[in-house]
């Protein structure tokens, strides 16, 4: 797999006659959108005080018309980007992909199956609602890998029937095949009770969770403190975690400076990587061709696809389990 000097390379020396064309793109959209964006803000002014002079104004109506501006100035805003966004990805994703390796398959509008998610037991709610995009599949050194954005969301309704929607999980989700096949479930999450309330009260409140299986304790003092395990079996989870894995996993989470959660279950390993936004939507208020946002998409493909290398899941480790 192309390291990440070889992948920014490709991305200057390779893509830069694109990504020229595509500044150029890039500009004159970021113009119709401030005018759009302008016009579209200065008719609900005007809506909202023509309405106010009438004095049909409510409270609730307030609210509904704000909810309405959120939500149509979204659409109005991923309708005037989505002819650059898939010429963008077309143009850059797709062949950076195919430059990290060829055996990956690109797909911009798909996303991994909702069932991976709901299977993985990362999460105790189920969604009522996902989304995503930027599905990639393939096999990386003989083992099978994919990812996607990824957005889960719960539905709530209050008293007055009305609907509201919360996130689950925004982010980067990974399966990979794993060179064994699960017997129970091994759940690593962020270690967020710890961190706020101290080792006493955080492992009160960890061994607490009445949502999740038993605490399984690792003797792993910095692996404690950044994550917490649970698990259907203590022994199968411990064999799981040894200290080569456990390092290798402190050593994602700093790569992605962002909450990571891991399951393994069946003959997979489940990745959640927290960043509530979509990481392969082209920029459009800030250039491309500056050296930190090439590094953005360049770092987060080389993270999702690098599991396998970075975790050596091509190695049959487990096999004795």
């Amino acid at each position: 797999m192309k390291n990440i000097s070889e992948l920014t390379d490709f991305y200057y020396k390779t893509l830069y006659p694109v990504l020229e064309s595509l500044e150029q793109n890039r500009k004159t959209l970021r113009h119709r959108i401030v005018v759009v964006g302008v016009l579209f803000t200065l008719f609900f002014i005007i809506l909202g005080y023509s309405l106010l002079d009438a004095h049909i104004i409510q409270p609730d109506f307030i609210i509904g018309l704000i909810i309405g501006y959120i939500a149509l100035g979204g659409a109005l805003y991923k309708w005037l980007i989505s002819d650059y966004a898939k010429d963008f990805k077309q143009k850059v994703i797709k062949p950076l992909i195919t430059e990290i390796d060829k055996n990956l398959r690109y797909s911009p509008e798909l996303h991994v199956p909702s069932e991976y998610f709901t299977r993985s037991r990362i999460f105790t709610s189920t969604p009522d609602r996902v989304s995503g995009n930027d599905f990639v599949r393939g096999k990386i050194d003989g083992v099978e890998l994919q990812f996607s954005d990824f957005h889960a969301e719960k539905r709530h309704q209050d008293s007055k029937g009305r609907t509201s929607w919360s996130t689950i999980f925004q982010g980067l989700f990974i399966i990979s095949e794993f060179p064994k096949h699960f017997k129970g479930n091994t759940i690593i999450l962020p270690d967020a009770a710890e961190s706020l309330f101290g080792s006493y009260l955080g492992s009160w409140l960890q061994s607490n969770n009445f949502g999740r299986n038993d605490l399984v304790k690792m003797d792993n003092i910095e692996f404690e403190k950044e994550f917490v395990v649970y698990g259907t079996d203590q022994i199968e989870a411990r064999y799981i975690l040894t200290h080569s894995l456990m390092e290798k996993l402190l050593t994602f989470k700093k790569r992605s400076k962002h909450p990571l959660s891991v399951s393994f279950r069946g003959g997979n390993i489940f990745m959640a990587i927290e960043y509530n936004k979509d990481l392969f939507e082209p920029s459009i208020f800030h250039s491309l061709l500056k050296y930190k946002i090439a590094m953005e998409y360049i770092k987060t493909l080389h993270l999702a696809i690098g599991i396998v290398e970075e975790l050596k899941l091509n190695q049959k480790l487990w096999s004795k389990l």
